[in-house]
């Protein structure tokens, strides 16, 4: 058997006469994986609700030969199977990680390649029933350059926030990675027959009861927390595989404060939850853990502590973690597992928001990369944010720049003002993931995506002292000078001497302009930028 590396062996066990009353708790399977000179332990999982199918999943980082043992245990019964496999290399790029030589950027293990992070948020994304308009929103969403993207496992709401968007046939913000109990659907349709025939002991009685065990119900699912409804993950896996073949990540966002109703705190049920994720979802190589939306209104700071070095311990891979609280003040920013933040920070002077991060990050002795995951969406207009056209599409573009010439990284979420079961209900954006011909924010960003990933952007370091009048400057002096002017003119630069190539970019267009050589012996001014908008400049030194 031949398998790339950063692609995923499944061992499966067939179980011909099932008879766990629990397959999800009374069962168990795990695999002992060695090759590339290293061993693991990965624990598998129950794929079927009645216990007849469970695999484990190993993602080998590296070419070469390699054995399993995997053990399946019920009751006083244990089965094994053992076996080999080869690894090629394929060239895949494998999950990301901190650059270890400059730790406020990101890389894909596969290949070493820089990861300019570029996000959006869907976070209801598995609520489409067709999975063709999920896979069409990911391509999509491809297309524009977007490489992460932000989807909830368990989180849901019945509030859209102001948005034309509502549950019907084809989507739902109502998430359901577990069935509801049995005992509460008993209930349940009890009560919606006493609704309908009554036996005399009381309307309200009923109505009570007819109230439990509805999934859908966002305050009354009746959830049994130690089952899982298979069918949902399995639809998951599928959009993670699309996304993994086009090198898209997936944060995995565990949970919502939106969601009205959580496992205990700490307790086994939410445990299990977190460990079923880690063992179907960790050899993804496209995925990166967000332990929770909002997290500080429902989880405090030692379950965020707790929970974030448990999930470490438990995922094989180590795929980088964080958390995503309303409070900033809560991000777990000094500790081991935490790998990068993701603020919440809706304020329009982004970039000294950001600047001032990485000065904290410093201040507490530990680098690991910026980013603001939630700076506002696309004609969302909620009392915190400062009023109409604060979150227009160019808005968001421009703060964008703002971020990225602090040496952060940024996550946006298109307008969902084209409608979700409502008129013309060709969009839903950051609440859903899908877009129409009319959605061009992100075309904006591309033209940033662009410009970045023409240099060596991670080798540059935030220098506004280099630049005048407003403008914001990432540079390797002597060597690279990226400007961004927000309204255009021209900027006094200073230069180390030599000679240096130029171009102009028009931000909102991606039209590139090139310079004259540029000879320099200290400040240079630079010739106005051809019209209006805001605009890049990039110098590299002549023979780089």
């Amino acid at each position: 058997m031949d398998l790339e590396a950063y692609d995923f062996l499944e061992v499966t066990a067939q179980v011909s006469s099932p008879h766990a009353s629990n397959p999800f708790t009374d069962a168990a399977i795990r695999g002992k994986f060695e090759g590339a000179e290293r061993r693991w332990q990965v624990e598998g999982f129950s794929d079927s609700e009645d216990g007849s199918v469970y695999h484990v999943r190993f993602m080998p980082p590296a070419a070469g030969e390699y054995t399993y043992s995997v053990e399946y245990h019920q009751g006083w019964s244990t089965a094994t199977s053992t076996g080999k496999f080869r690894v090629t290399e394929g060239h895949r790029r494998g999950p990301i990680r901190i650059d270890p030589e400059n730790r406020w950027h990101f890389v894909w293990k596969g290949t070493g390649e820089h990861y300019f992070f570029n996000g959006t948020t869907a976070y209801w994304l598995m609520g489409w029933r067709d999975e063709d308009v999920i896979r069409s929103s990911i391509e999509r969403l491809h297309r524009l350059k977007v490489n992460r993207i932000r989807v909830t496992i368990a989180g849901r709401t019945n509030r859209y926030f102001g948005e034309p968007v509502m549950a019907g046939d084809s989507w739902t913000p109502i998430s359901t990675p577990w069935p509801s109990r049995r005992d509460a659907r008993l209930l349940h349709y009890l009560g919606r027959a006493g609704q309908r025939f009554g036996i005399g002991i009381g309307r309200d009685f009923f109505d009570s009861l007819g109230e439990l065990g509805q999934v859908e119900d966002i305050y009354h699912p009746g959830f049994d927390y130690s089952r899982f409804r298979v069918s949902y993950w399995q639809k998951l896996e599928r959009a993670l595989k699309f996304a993994r073949d086009r090198d898209v990540i997936f944060s995995l966002v565990l949970d919502m404060n939106d969601s009205r109703v959580h496992p205990a705190p700490g307790s086994a049920d939410e445990r299990r939850f977190i460990r079923y994720a880690v063992a179907r979802l960790g050899a993804f190589s496209n995925i990166t853990w967000d332990l929770g939306d909002d997290l500080d209104s429902y989880r405090d700071d030692e379950w965020t502590h707790t929970t974030g070095t448990l999930i470490k311990a438990w995922d094989p891979y180590h795929h980088l973690a964080t958390s995503h609280p309303v409070d900033n003040v809560h991000q777990d920013r000094r500790s081991d597992w935490f790998d990068f933040t993701s603020f919440q920070e809706w304020s329009r002077d982004q970039h000294s928001f950001m600047l001032s991060q990485r000065k904290e990050q410093e201040r507490l002795g530990r680098i690991i990369p910026q980013t603001n995951e939630e700076y506002g969406y696309e004609d969302h207009y909620p009392m915190w944010a400062k009023g109409p056209g604060s979150d227009s599409a160019d808005t968001l573009r421009r703060t964008a720049w703002e971020i990225v010439m602090a040496g952060g990284y940024q996550t946006a979420g298109e307008t969902a003002r084209r409608g979700t079961n409502i008129w013309p209900d060709t969009g839903g954006g950051w609440m859903n993931g899908r877009g129409d011909e009319t959605m061009t924010m992100f075309e904006g960003y591309a033209h940033m995506v662009d410009f970045f990933t023409s240099f060596d952007w991670w080798k540059t370091e935030p220098h506004d002292e280099l630049v005048n009048n407003g403008n914001y400057c990432m540079a390797k002096p002597g060597e690279l000078y990226a400007v961004y002017l927000p309204h255009g003119g021209k900027v006094e630069l200073k230069l180390q001497p030599g000679r240096y190539a130029g171009t102009w970019m028009n931000a909102v267009t991606g039209k590139k302009t090139p310079l004259p050589s540029i000879k320099a012996t200290a400040l240079w001014i630079s010739p106005p930028a051809p019209v209006g908008d805001d605009w890049a400049l990039l110098l590299r030194k002549s023979g780089l």
